[in-house]
């Protein structure tokens, strides 16, 4: 990876820092874990063995710890915790899909909520964690399917299983920050920051989960066949995985930092250009790889899904200073060019997609450059 103060970013706060990833063998996990440990961080991860084959964790070849046990085993969890001492955690461990959720409602309420509650239970009376960013989901919100975007105040909910269980997530979160994290008891009783992050739809190369668009469009084209579009008006916030994960960072920064305004809900989402269409998405895609093929799938027999998601992200451009660095071309780009290069020249992008990403957020002046 091209040398580019990589270690400086983020206040070079998590240079030497002890850093817990739970969901590290996943996809938005491997890509933080990845980036933390170029920035010098000791990263631990702790996870579920990668459900998918192939995975972008055992692609990597992660060079971290890794500890690999159930979120919902809380002697595990607090075990981990008590051994490696962690700064800060990064929660992603998660079932992270909604048709998953309709054949396994059990295992995602438990994993989603329980999990969430295991690993703050395990940061209670343990002064080394100075900081916690569980990430949710924008799906965390009672969707009524309005026009605009939905903002850190507004009502937790869910139809779908999965959607439910983020919302519940956030409510333990709350719980737990009042009642055992209390900002008024800061530096008395504990020393611990929490803070939740929902993020819009993620994509980036070496996601190979089941019934996601990104994926199902890869698989379906590197095998010539045709892909299967269920919803294609259904509108989403796309955004490039290191988006999001900026974002996760700096705010992960301003809670080590001490910084108690920041002990909050935040959004993380793309400009309103970035909230677009499933059809408008496949067409950006074909764009960048003729050979994919695509069909609507009219049958009607598909559990419920919104049409129609957005988030307002002004409070982290308010008060975190931060904005998306890549706009939806350049995220469906840097996308399927991650899959070409790997299918068609077994060649792995993300040290250059990060790079890449460093270079563009400086030129855009990105605070965490600085």
């Amino acid at each position: 990876m091209e040398n580019l103060g990589i270690e400086k970013l983020f206040g070079g706060i998590y240079k030497g820092k002890t850093v817990l990833v739970t969901g590290h063998t996943g996809f938005k996990g491997s890509w933080l874990s990845h980036w933390l440990a170029k920035m010098g961080a000791k990263v631990v991860g702790f996870a579920l063995e990668p459900n998918t084959n192939p995975n972008h964790f055992r692609i990597l070849n992660l060079k971290i710890k890794s500890e690999i046990y159930n979120i919902n085993n809380i002697y595990s969890i607090k075990r981990i915790i008590k051994h490696y001492k962690p700064e800060i955690i990064f929660h992603l461990a998660a079932q992270p899909l909604v048709r998953e959720s309709y054949d396994d409602p059990l295992f995602t309420f438990t994993t989603n909520i329980i999990g969430t509650a295991n690993l703050l239970e395990a940061c209670r009376n343990n002064y080394f964690v100075k900081a916690v960013v569980a990430v949710t989901s924008d799906k965390c919100y009672e969707n009524n399917e309005w026009l605009w975007g939905y903002r850190e105040s507004d009502a937790m909910g869910g139809f779908d299983p999965y959607s439910a269980s983020k919302g519940c997530a956030e409510l333990i979160v709350s719980s737990y920050r009042r009642s055992f994290f209390n900002l008024n008891d800061y530096n008395k009783t504990h020393n611990t920051l929490i803070a939740t992050a929902r993020a819009g739809n993620v994509i980036g190369g070496g996601d190979w989960s089941k019934d996601r668009l990104i994926p199902d469009i890869v698989r379906a084209t590197e095998q010539s066949d045709k892909v299967m579009i269920r919803n294609p008006n259904s509108t989403r916030p796309w955004q490039h995985v290191l988006d999001p994960l900026s974002g996760y960072l700096l705010l992960g920064q301003g809670l080590l930092e001490g910084k108690t305004d920041l002990a909050e809900a935040f959004n993380f989402g793309p400009t309103d250009e970035g909230a677009s269409t499933v059809a408008d998405i496949v067409k950006l895609a074909k764009k960048a790889w003729d050979e994919i093929d695509i069909v609507v799938d009219k049958s009607t027999k598909h559990p419920h899904e919104a049409n129609f998601l957005k988030l307002d992200c002004s409070k982290a451009h308010n008060k975190l200073n931060w904005k998306n660095t890549w706009e939806l071309n350049d995220t469906i780009n840097k996308t399927i060019s991650w899959y070409k290069s790997y299918y068609m020249g077994n060649t792995i992008k993300t040290d250059d997609d990060i790079t890449d990403f460093i270079k563009d957020a400086k030129t855009k002046k990105a605070i965490w450059t600085k």
